[in-house]
């Protein structure tokens, strides 16, 4: 159905535009159809600039509440329908939906612009803003009068008319062009398939990866064939276990070249997504974009960032070059080739791991079934912070494999939010894992609401004989995605705005990181790690084995990711419009963080979601920030006790209930007692 059609579609049919029948008003996905989108955006849109036009029309003088709190409410529509747009985009994509994403965008990029232009609206928000200092807020209404102020100022309320029109054109281009870069990535690796027919080229796979890939054949009516992709539960194993090396070369260009080159090619995407980024901020005459967004983080400046990648990478490197040489001496031993290619280290790196630590990841999975891990998490959910987690039918879902869950608090039996969980991969799913939200929680023009989040993921399918076995790596991601669901749901603040994971991005991973801790620690892995077929629990010395081996290359993924954060700051520090070659310009910016020759024909830029798809842009260093904070905390749980009431409740309220409502520093103080220690994360990896 065209666009014309969509605008002419019955409101009153419309399940994005009429109240949710549902319990707690969860959003209706059996009912809702591409053709409903546009309608719905339109239509909230008009509501809230009718809301707004009453607040220009106030004859009261501009307060707090008629104000500052009014505009916080008068979008709530356009957020409830944009973000199950968004959300549904990434978790459950076609082309019809990608077909709208570019309207959808310049629509609500026009809204928000209209809306952060408009002078008379600015008006009244600079009228509070310069009674400030008498009006006696509290640290909430301060900080929601601060953001609010400062929103329209880094929005563009201080230009003039034309320059206001070029950040208006700007913004909305961008919206354009940003799903266009999701949307070509996400092709690029369902274009690819690695088809095997002779049996011998399994050799070396674990079998849960061979009866993942025969089951993935026979879904595309080969059986008689196995087929590998792109998606991590299936590249991962390959490149880790697969002995034939030229099938590895061969899966590993691909994945390294998503994007990069022919149909789906990001190149030109990305040269104008990070010219365009540049040219707003000087429009708002901020040096770099990177100086536009740190200024509101922790980090605060490029400076501080470079810093503190700096001495990531002092410490990183020469540990990844003694790592690197460990590999290539112990491949060296098996016959294995000279030098090290990217595609033999995970092989090697997996090989010396078995023979240094007598252990082998794949022992791991039968102590992993997906529903154990869940109950898991629940459990570690319960201990720690008091929550229990229902599975509900009552919901609809967006899939059939998503559960839906209420969440309560146990000892008060008080409901605290909506949980849905969406664990497998789909053509229609976007690689990785992340948590979202559905609903913030804080107050709407009805009153406070509790938040409906989600967690989406990537992991191993369950085949015909055995359940869905998940790797260590994809356990510790659940717990991950985990900590940033507990930032959602446990979120108890007043403004939405300021709820939930609405914090600066150098924040926001400490829940979610800190929380994979518990997936190193025996204590944690006896509450769900036992074997799917005994129920015997994981053996004391496997867990040791998984202590024992925490460290090994550690030197060489915090290069990894130190390199990834480099890349997006030269993206982002710099004046990239005079960029020419896309891999050039990125072999330079990463070229003191290699160990291995850099290969031609892959590029990390053309598939860099975070930062040219997602909000991550002049901000990924932020996982190692928060890496910090994480590894800091965490030596508090160790000295006090994994599950201690306490400190566990200290960290609720000091950090998973406060949202954005206070500088996260003030808020980690309150919880640690002290600044973070810089070199905790250094100690914990073994760097110093």
């Amino acid at each position: 159905m065209d666009s014309q059609a969509n605008d002419t579609l019955d409101t009153g049919a419309n399940p994005l535009i009429v109240p949710s029948p549902l319990q707690d008003q969860a959003v209706p996905f059996d009912r809702i159809e591409v053709a409903h989108y546009l309608p719905a955006l339109d239509h909230a849109i008009a509501e809230a600039k009718g809301r707004i036009e009453e607040i220009l029309a106030n004859p009261a003088a501009p307060d707090f509440e008629n104000t500052i709190v009014a505009l916080e409410q008068a979008g709530q529509e356009v957020d409830r329908v944009s973000s199950v747009f968004y959300n549904q985009l990434s978790a459950k994509t076609s082309d019809e939906l990608q077909a709208l994403a570019a309207d959808f965008g310049a629509r609500s990029a026009n809204f928000s612009s209209d809306v952060s232009l408009d002078p008379r609206v600015f008006a009244r928000v600079k009228a509070v803003w310069d009674r400030r200092d008498s009006l006696g807020l509290s640290g909430e209404k301060a900080r929601l009068l601060d953001d609010t102020y400062s929103g329209f100022v880094r929005n563009g309320a201080l230009l003039s008319d034309n320059e206001k029109g070029e950040l208006r054109s700007i913004d909305e281009r961008l919206a354009k062009l940003t799903p266009d870069f999701q949307h070509n990535v996400l092709k690029a690796t369902n274009a690819f398939t690695l088809w095997i027919e002779d049996e011998a080229d399994l050799a070396g796979l674990p079998e849960g990866a061979v009866k993942a890939a025969k089951l993935a054949a026979e879904e595309r009516d080969r059986a008689e064939a196995w087929v590998f992709t792109l998606d991590a539960p299936s590249y991962v194993p390959f490149m880790t276990y697969a002995d034939r090396r030229e099938l590895r070369e061969q899966l590993w260009r691909a994945f390294n070249a998503r994007a990069f080159g022919g149909e789906f090619d990001n190149q030109p995407l990305v040269k104008e997504i990070a010219a365009l980024r540049f040219q707003r901020a000087k429009l708002l005459g901020y040096p770099t974009h990177a100086a536009f967004v740190l200024e509101k983080r922790m980090a605060e400046t490029p400076a501080a960032v470079g810093a503190f990648l700096d001495r990531l990478l002092t410490a990183s490197k020469p540990a990844a070059e003694r790592d690197l040489a460990d590999i290539q001496a112990h491949a060296k031993s098996l016959g294995g080739p000279e030098p090290l290619q990217p595609w033999d280290v995970g092989y090697y790196s997996e090989k010396l791991k078995q023979h240094r630590f007598d252990f082998d990841e794949e022992a791991l999975r039968p102590y992993f079934p997906l529903q154990q891990v869940i109950n898991g998490v629940f459990e570690h959910c319960r201990r720690l912070y008091g929550l229990v987690f229902r599975p509900s039918e009552a919901y609809p879902v967006w899939h059939p494999d998503v559960k839906a869950y209420e969440v309560y608090d146990e000892a008060e039996d008080r409901y605290v939010g909506l949980f849905y969980a969406d664990f497998f991969p789909r053509a229609s799913k976007r690689n990785g894992a992340w948590m979202t939200t559905y609903r913030d929680q804080g107050l709407y023009r009805d009153g406070i609401k509790r938040p409906h989040v989600a967690i989406v993921c990537n992991f191993t399918k369950p085949t015909a004989d055995r359940p869905s076995l998940l790797s260590y790596d994809e356990v510790r991601t659940f717990f991950h995605e985990m900590g940033h669901a507990l930032h959602g749901l446990l979120s108890r603040c007043t403004y939405r705005s300021l709820g939930g994971t609405n914090v600066y991005w150098d924040f926001v991973e400490l829940p979610s990181q800190i929380f994979e801790n518990w997936v190193q620690e025996k204590d944690g892995l006896d509450l769900f790690a036992k074997h799917y077929r005994t129920g015997e629990p994981m053996p004391a010395d496997l867990v040791q084995k998984i202590r024992d081996s925490a460290r090994f290359m550690a030197g060489w993924q915090s290069l990894r990711q130190t390199s990834f954060a480099m890349l997006d700051m030269a993206w982002h520090d710099g004046d990239p419009t005079a960029i020419g070659s896309v891999p050039e310009f990125e072999r330079a910016a990463t070229a003191r963080a290699q160990v291995l020759p850099p290969i031609p024909e892959a590029n990390t830029s053309s598939g860099f979601s975070h930062i040219f798809g997602g909000g991550y842009a002049a901000g990924y260093y932020s996982y190692k920030w928060a890496e910090v904070l994480d590894a800091d905390a965490f030596e508090l749980f160790r000295e006090k006790g994994l599950f201690d009431p306490e400190t566990a409740k200290s960290f609720k309220e000091n950090v998973l209930e406060r949202g954005g409502t206070e500088h996260p520093m003030e808020l980690y103080k309150r919880f640690r007692g002290r600044e973070p220690d810089p070199d905790a994360l250094l100690r914990r990896d073994g760097l110093m």
